[in-house]
């Protein structure tokens, strides 16, 4: 396993418009029952899904003009509420390689990390610009740059805000804790010769 690098995340956007979209949303609690997170993705904002198309309309997770996209374009407080790991786990397996919002859980944000998946922040009028981009270019091309903190929408550029700490992780591969650990696994054998609750004391 090799070290892997993220700062380029290129593609096109997704509008999911609106404030304090929880992670229930982004993933409704009866999937969390899964062994796996595989197909996940397919159930993406599913209750939203399903409560839009009762009155007539299609989720941008639904729309055709969407599929594909690798950018989620979002306002504040994006993946509040509880602290399940399948939300980031759903978006990545739907597509997402990138996010864009307001503002972010705590806790959302760090596991969107731990996947590899950088939240950027703008502020409310850039938030607006950007979707607005979106949704009147839904195949329009974008790239969200890690070590710039830019991204590039078509003719236009927007600066973009990433805490140091994730930023670095992200550019020196370190956000991928298992890769760390198996490209060391000899030393992290030796450490664990010397642990006593590895080796049967203190039982």
């Amino acid at each position: 396993m090799s070290i892997k690098i993220i700062d380029k995340v290129p593609g096109t956007g997704v509008p999911v418009r609106g404030n304090d979209i929880d992670t229930d949303r982004i993933i409704p609690s009866r999937f969390l029952k899964c062994v796996t997170f595989e197909g996940l993705g397919d159930h993406a904002f599913e209750d939203d899904i399903i409560a839009l198309s009762q009155h007539g309309k299609v989720h941008s997770f639904r729309h055709p003009a969407y599929q594909g996209a690798k950018i989620l374009v979002s306002n504040s407080n994006f993946g509040c509420g509880s602290s399940r790991e399948h939300a980031p786990q759903a978006l990545m397996r739907w597509g997402i390689g990138a996010i864009i919002a307001e503002s972010y859980s705590e806790i959302f944000f760090g596991n969107c990390v731990s996947l590899g998946i950088p939240c950027f922040k703008v502020d409310h009028a850039t938030a607006e610009k950007i979707l607005a981009w979106i949704e009147a270019n839904p195949k329009g091309q974008m790239e969200c740059l890690v070590s710039g903190r830019k991204l590039q929408m078509g003719d236009e550029s927007f600066s973009l805000e990433i805490a140091e700490g994730p930023r670095a992780q992200f550019l020196d591969g370190s956000w991928n804790a298992r890769s760390g650990l198996l490209l060391n696994l000899a030393k992290v054998k030796d450490v664990a010769k010397n642990l006593p609750y590895m080796n049967g004391f203190g039982a």
